[in-house]
């Protein structure tokens, strides 16, 4: 089944395993999620999640990973669409309010009227004032 996964690294689209969950191939999981399956557990960078003893068949089956469990086992917020081709893998809300408490926006890229892109981290160092505008 063809899935869209909505992750802090963009959206993907995926085929999913059968069964309850998110069962992703390793590679899926590491390109959408940044964590890679190997032999101590699940990592991203140097930091490493074992696999909880006697439920590794909840996390890992069939050369697939749960993404879902996973993300819960990190108490991290997983949500999806009543027939599973749409889920999202939410950031902690501890990391979330790291975040805003450091008063540093995240990196973005926009083009301006002509079509050059230009970044936040461009203006590193120098005062900006961001804009927004929203119709709701």
């Amino acid at each position: 089944m063809m899935a869209t996964v909505l992750t802090d690294l963009g959206e993907f689209t995926v085929t999913t395993g059968a069964g309850d969950g998110l069962w992703l191939t390793p590679d899926q999981a590491a390109a959408a999620t940044g964590w890679s399956l190997r032999p101590e557990g699940l990592c991203r960078g140097d930091v490493c999640v074992p696999v909880p003893k006697g439920r590794e068949a909840a996390f890992v089956a069939d050369d697939r990973v749960n993404l879902a469990a996973f993300w819960a086992h990190l108490g991290m917020p997983a949500a999806h669409s009543g027939d599973g081709d749409v889920w999202v893998l939410g950031e902690a809300a501890d990391d979330r309010a790291a975040s805003l408490r450091s008063l540093e926006a995240p990196d973005f890229t926009l083009p301006d009227l002509h079509g050059t892109a230009h970044s936040l981290s461009d203006y590193r160092g120098k005062k900006v004032l961001l804009a927004t505008w929203a119709s709701w």
